[in-house]
């Protein structure tokens, strides 16, 4: 259950960021935002600001809207609301809504109307309807890059195998689905104490110990988080094509390194560019119809991951989260239909054309959009409940 409700939170934090983004620069350059929200409509409750049409004697108020969507509260009476309406501007509505996951914004004139209104994110250029478009994807890396950022400070791992460096650790990076490491329970983040009772120092250390015990049961000590873990497993006889003896893939030796404010920022920014390649060379891959070697991950398998990160402690936490808001920016900049990529394609259109695409053709492209999107989540997501024991993993 905490693994659940954790990868809720971090999902959640991270839409209502990217929701954030656009509410941010829609109102920054003049449009109206007509709600912003936290959680998933329907609304639970909502705040509305209002300020008096006569500017020689403003007047501001508020007044408590009770789940109504257009924003007139069905319980105020009519001759009020008149006169409300008649002698007041709305603002826009913050809401509490039902469904407490992530957040959600209403741009007045999103869907192509009241173009004639100054304030209507249609009626505004095209430079200014990308900025606003292209916000939510920029916070989520703004997000990814604080969140990396602040890793470093606390205190981040680096790569010092083969230097001799008194303190050093040994951290698998990666673990072989399958292998016997994996069976053991052994898991990516894990530090490597020792074997049978005799202290690791190095990598070579581990190497030989393992390569000595082939066939033979092996009993290793490791720290995960702040648990200390005896953990039994019987490595392979002998080393198959890209297999190991155990199946650790990758590990070395790592000391914790803490960094300034400013030197936090640059590694911050330099951890993101390494990010940025990794995923760019995964996307050549595929275009060239290449194995990548990375598995798509749903709802699902992400929670599990989710469960798996948090034995591991508060850094790898951070990168986990980070890491996650890269890619769900990258996602949501792509030029497919119902998502902020597609729909500053449509704007490049217009540029292109010199005139918009008819608001019925964009709404139909961007249904038939959200349409295979959903159910390609739910293929996936159906997928890894019913072709595996994931469920089992979740707790």
């Amino acid at each position: 259950m905490l693994t659940i409700i954790t990868f809720v939170i971090i999902l959640g934090i991270l839409v209502f960021v990217h929701e954030l983004g656009h509410f941010v620069v829609a109102r920054r350059n003049g449009i109206k935002a007509e709600e912003f929200g936290f959680g998933f409509p329907p609304r639970a409750i909502g705040i509305q600001f209002l300020r008096s049409r006569d500017r020689k004697n403003p007047v501001k108020k508020w007044r408590i809207i009770w789940g109504s969507k257009d924003g007139d509260d069905s319980n105020e009476k009519k001759d009020i609301r008149e006169a409300r309406k008649k002698d007041f501007i709305g603002g826009t509505i913050y809401s509490l809504n039902w469904l407490p996951i992530g957040g959600f914004v209403k741009i007045k004139g999103e869907d192509g109307e009241e173009k004639k209104d100054k304030d209507s994110f249609s009626s505004k250029s095209a430079w200014i309807r990308v900025k606003v478009l292209a916000a939510g994807v920029v916070m989520n890396f703004i997000l990814a890059w604080a969140l990396l950022s602040l890793a470093f400070m606390i205190g981040s791992y680096e790569d010092v195998t083969g230097q001799n460096v008194s303190g050093s650790k040994i951290l698998i990076e990666s673990i072989e689905e399958g292998s016997p490491a994996d069976t053991m329970g052994l898991m990516a983040g894990d530090i490597l104490v020792r074997g049978d009772g005799a202290d690791f120092s190095s990598v070579t250390d581990v190497q030989e110990y393992i390569s000595k015990n082939r066939g033979k049961e092996v009993k290793l000590t490791v720290q995960r988080g702040n648990q200390t873990l005896e953990l039994s497993g019987t490595p392979r006889e002998s080393v198959g094509e890209g297999k190991g003896l155990l199946g650790i893939a990758g590990f070395g030796e790592v000391v914790t390194v803490r960094y300034s404010l400013f030197q936090s920022l640059w590694r911050g920014l330099q951890e993101m560019g390494y990010i940025f390649v990794e995923i760019g060379r995964v996307f050549a891959k595929l275009m060239q119809g290449e194995r990548t070697g990375v598995e798509v991950m749903g709802p699902v398998k992400l929670a599990i991951f989710t469960g798996q990160i948090l034995p591991l402690g508060f850094i790898f936490l951070l990168r986990f989260i980070a890491i996650f808001s890269i890619n769900l920016g990258i996602i949501n900049i792509l030029p497919f239909p119902a998502l902020d990529g597609g729909r500053i394609l449509f704007i490049v259109i217009e540029k292109i054309k010199g005139s918009p695409v008819s608001q019925k053709v964009e709404q139909a492209f961007h249904s038939v959009g959200m349409f295979l999107l959903l159910g390609l989540m739910l293929y996936i997501t159906l997928r890894e409940i019913f072709t595996s024991e994931l469920l089992d993993k979740i707790r």
